[in-house]
């Protein structure tokens, strides 16, 4: 899977995550952060922001935001599985298959 393949698939991820934090919780910030980053990823994924250090950049400031939120709440749903699936992704990212 190419590093540009991996960034599409956490996207999608990332916006689901965002949508069912709304459905559920009715967190209008959880959408509005998840379409945000998402927006921001895929312009790195189109390569409109060219440098791929700032994909990377933004993943590893999701990957300290939900470890925080998993540290503060001791719950792996649902932040610790997108800590999970964004340290998947900067891996992906770096050492395709």
């Amino acid at each position: 899977m190419t590093p540009i393949a991996v960034l599409w698939v956490y996207i999608v991820l990332l916006v689901a995550g965002g949508a069912v934090g709304f459905l559920k919780a009715q967190s209008k910030m959880s959408l509005l952060t998840s379409v945000g980053f998402a927006a921001l990823l895929s312009l790195c994924a189109l390569k409109i922001i060219p440098d791929p250090i700032v994909a990377d950049i933004i993943l590893v400031v999701l990957l300290i935001f939900f470890g925080m939120r998993v540290a503060k709440t001791k719950k792996f749903m649902p932040m610790g599985m997108m800590t999970l699936v964004t340290v998947i992704a900067l891996t992906l990212r770096h050492f395709p298959r």
